[in-house]
């Protein structure tokens, strides 16, 4: 029987418009927006993720971030950030990647991911969670 990260693995693999997979036994969450934004929803509507196993496209220091406040089993992307990696790490959440790079880039590829940036120097995952929601709400006043 495929593990649960195994299978969010193969789910994201068969369905090129997802970006996101959640798995925990027979339970499957799937979601094909873009960025933080599926976990964060998630956990902003009180979705109790503890023990997902998570598979997804790209995984910055952001995301990383989400992933240690939702109390996820395990995590496999694509696209891994160096501080993502240090921050799984340090709180012992095994992942694995496809492609590990520096930093995550903004969609237009002309600078840092701004959900990156706003948590570059912040270690407290609450602190992190508040600038998410903050540069989340920037980033659509914006646009």
């Amino acid at each position: 029987m495929p593990s649960d990260l195994s299978r969010a693995r193969a789910i994201l693999a068969g369905d090129p418009g997802l970006t996101c997979v959640l798995v925990c036994g027979e339970e499957v969450i799937t979601s094909r927006e873009r960025g933080v934004a599926p976990l964060l929803e998630l956990l902003d509507a009180g979705q109790d993720l503890a023990g997902f196993s998570l598979a997804d496209k790209i995984i910055g220091r952001a995301a990383a971030f989400l992933v240690v406040k939702a109390r996820l089993a395990a995590v496999w992307t694509s696209v891994l950030s160096h501080g993502a990696a240090t921050l799984l790490a340090y709180h012992r959440i095994p992942y694995a990647f496809a492609l590990r790079v520096e930093g995550i880039r903004n969609r237009s590829d002309t600078g840092p991911c701004p959900m990156e940036s706003a948590v570059t120097t912040i270690e407290d995952v609450e602190a992190a969670l508040a600038a998410i929601r903050e540069t989340r709400e920037k980033l659509r006043a914006a646009g």
